[in-house]
């Protein structure tokens, strides 16, 4: 149980990683991406990669399943996440609406593919390293980490229930930012 929840928390923090790089690489103008009040952590990736995971025992040793599961995983894990934020938080963190073979704006074709390469990444790749870490994890780390994700994702729940809109995940804006800093939003 302890190991699956660091996996969940090891790729909701991967993922959280990507889609900063992706935001600054293509010059979006929201630049942070995640879905925690103070966590850096993007669960539709961490609920993707549990779900890729999940069969990698049947799957591990063909790799064009394994992208294929990939793909259909995680974009279901992609629509349903899209659909809790907007049905019981009513937020939207993002919206494929405007993207070809999108579907309710939840899901396109586009990302689905994305998936699916990095479902390979993730099993051939990453996985080995993020087991062998998750393994060595002390287990009273787990309680202290499950508490504080817990926490975090309770009080964000409610934010983002009242204000309807994710800008409330960015309370840190409020905070006097320094000389160099004023100058970057200037220019």
């Amino acid at each position: 149980m302890a190991v699956w929840f660091w996996y969940f928390i090891i790729y909701s923090f991967l993922g959280f990683c990507l889609e900063v790089a992706a935001a600054r690489a293509a010059g979006w103008s929201k630049r942070d991406r995640k879905c925690f009040l103070l966590l850096p952590l993007c669960p539709v990736y961490g609920v993707g990669a549990l779900l890729i995971l999940a069969a990698l025992p049947a799957l591990e040793d063909m790799p064009l399943a394994v992208a294929a599961w990939s793909g259909i995983s995680a974009t279901a894990a992609e629509y349903v996440t899209s659909l809790f934020y907007e049905k019981a938080l009513r937020v939207s963190f993002w919206d494929y609406s405007g993207l070809t073979w999108n579907l309710h704006g939840r899901v396109c074709l586009g990302f689905s593919l994305c998936w699916c390469v990095l479902g390979l990444v993730v099993v051939y790749l990453i996985h080995p390293l993020a087991a062998y870490a998750a393994a060595r994890l002390p287990g009273w780390l787990f309680s202290a980490a499950g508490g504080l994700v817990a926490a975090d994702g309770l009080i964000t729940a409610v934010l983002l229930r009242r204000a309807g809109d994710t800008e409330v995940l960015r309370w840190y804006r409020a905070i006097p930012a320094g000389r160099n800093a004023q100058k970057e939003d200037l220019g």
